[in-house]
């Protein structure tokens, strides 16, 4: 069996969450009694879409239909007759943040595909009348005559038809870098820009000198990097000994918890096609990319586990009456976190292989904001039932990914590593995603009367509202807790609510040598 190799890709792809194999030992009964009462899975009733999207075909982008035009692998449904009544709130957008979208070129394809399906639809009807005209008693001068006119027709339109497909395709490719629009109330700015929604608990004061998570692992023989850089290269580890049983009793603490809101618990594919990604609203080829691609293929490994979860209904039409479906998802993921470098990256604080637990939600426009709500409420309660030091951050708009209509951020006090770290994020995508994706929901509403045809219609379709959020990023939650909870003899105390899960063990102390 060959084996692929792995090549970076290219263009920025910004995540801000973490992922190991799921350990369901010790596995308290509480947990096994919540499957049955909470998470019984729906079936949505998938209808398959035979939509603009589900139309296209997987495409190499080298493929094109002459040398100077590359054909789009996918096609979004993008509205550009909105894009163009509203260009004045799109160019303001663009500009807050900070995307190098460009929608000049976006309007002057956009005219010039409706002028010339104007012209191709003039030649049509032209051909339509000499077809018409063919039928009657002529001469034969005269039939000869319209049947130069209507080859002269016909090759003109194939021309012409060409040129619209190759314009058509042109105008995806540059639409498709237009970012989501922003929530009026998001922070505009970088960064630094981000506003504070809500801060909990308070840092702890220690009364002996603190050690970072990078020294407790070592003392405690929890974590080894020396011997991953040697394997693997620099960025990956070995977790050992009780590191293992607390990225597997963080992972199943979580789950618990969030299967209680009613959420289905997931694993997913690690390995996604190209086109999921981007669909996604991520490039996963460019400079600076965070995406491992893997060469020779169409395939890359995930960043995060929000890609294959938004591929599950890709080019479908659900029933109103399925909706919400909410996911709890659990992988590893992978990013080749290009660019990153310093001492805010070092230890497990920025990786290239990580677990982590990933939710997700398809909701109906109307009810976005208030999933949104729910979902960074349950981060919130988790990292206080941690009792974690955090603050909510509403993120400024050059700091939102091209998906995300709003995004809150968590970042937790890492006592060792002196500062506030992120560990969480929650994004609302409206229906960014989905239209790129194809996943639509029928309304539950009567059928509509057709005055022209005399007969009754279901209601059109509309296009669901994604949401993501990070439930558990195992690498930094184990900053938070090994720092946070470290003693002057150098153990680390295990918070309550993860020791069920960990076998009972409440203390990790140094090893006798």
């Amino acid at each position: 069996m060959g084996l692929h190799t792995l090549r970076l890709a290219t263009a920025p792809m910004t995540f801000s969450t973490f992922s190991s194999r799921l350990f369901l030992k010790p596995f308290p009964n509480t947990l096994l009694s919540l499957f049955p009462r909470h998470v019984q899975p729906r079936k949505p009733f998938l209808v398959r879409a035979f939509s603009a999207s589900s139309a296209v075909q997987d495409i190499p982008a080298t493929q094109a239909s002459d040398s100077s035009a590359a054909r789009p692998q996918w096609k979004a449904a993008i509205d550009f007759k909105w894009i163009r009544d509203n260009k004045e709130a799109i160019e303001i957008n663009i500009k807050n943040r900070n995307s190098n979208a460009n929608l000049e070129a976006v309007l002057e394809l956009y005219e010039n595909m409706i002028n010339l399906q104007k012209e191709v639809e003039g030649l049509r009807e032209e051909r339509n009348n000499v077809a018409k005209k063919m039928k009657g008693k002529l001469e034969p001068s005269e039939r000869q005559k319209l049947v130069e006119e209507g080859k002269n027709l016909k090759e003109s339109l194939v021309t012409l038809e060409e040129d619209l497909v190759k314009l058509r395709d042109e105008l995806q490719l540059v639409a498709q870098s237009i970012p989501n629009m922003t929530h009026p109330d998001v922070p505009v700015g970088g960064e630094d820009s981000s506003a504070i929604r809500k801060e909990f608990g308070s840092p702890r004061e220690f009364h002996f000198p603190i050690k970072d998570h990078l020294q407790l692992g070592k003392d405690l023989d929890l974590i080894d990097f020396d011997s991953a850089a040697e394997v693997s290269g620099s960025k990956f580890f070995y977790l050992k000994n009780e590191a293992v049983l607390l990225e597997m009793a963080l992972l199943n603490w979580t789950l618990s918890e969030v299967m209680k809101k009613g959420f289905t618990p997931l694993t997913t594919p690690e390995i996604v096609r190209s086109s999921i990604v981007e669909k996604c609203g991520f490039q996963p080829r460019g400079d600076n990319t965070q995406v491992y691609s893997i060469d020779g293929t169409d395939q890359c490994l995930i960043g995060t586990a929000e890609i294959p979860i938004g591929g599950i209904h890709m080019d479908s039409i659900l029933l109103e009456s399925a909706l919400p479906l909410k996911y709890i998802a659990f992988s590893h993921c992978f990013r080749t976190e290009a660019g990153a470098a310093g001492a805010a990256t070092k230890g497990l604080y920025r990786v290239h292989q990580f677990s982590k637990a990933e939710m997700f939600v398809l909701c109906r426009p109307e009810d976005s904001e208030t999933f949104h709500d729910e979902l960074i409420q349950i981060e919130e309660d988790l990292f206080t039932s941690l009792g974690l030091h955090f603050k909510t951050l509403d993120m400024a708009t050059a700091d939102l990914g091209a998906p995300a209509y709003r995004k809150f951020d968590i970042e937790a006090w890492m006592p060792g590593l002196g500062r506030f770290g992120e560990i969480s994020s929650a994004s609302n995508c409206t229906d960014y995603q989905s239209r790129r994706l194809g996943i639509r929901y029928r309304p539950s509403e009567p059928l509509q009367a057709d005055s022209k045809k005399g007969k009754m219609n279901l209601p059109a379709p509309k296009f669901v509202h994604t949401l993501n959020a990070t439930a558990c990023a195992v690498p930094r939650m184990m900053v938070c807790l090994l720092e946070n909870y470290q003693q002057e003899d150098g153990s680390v105390v295990i918070p309550e609510p993860l020791r069920p899960f960990m076998g009972g063990i409440e203390l990790i102390k140094p090893k006798l040598r």
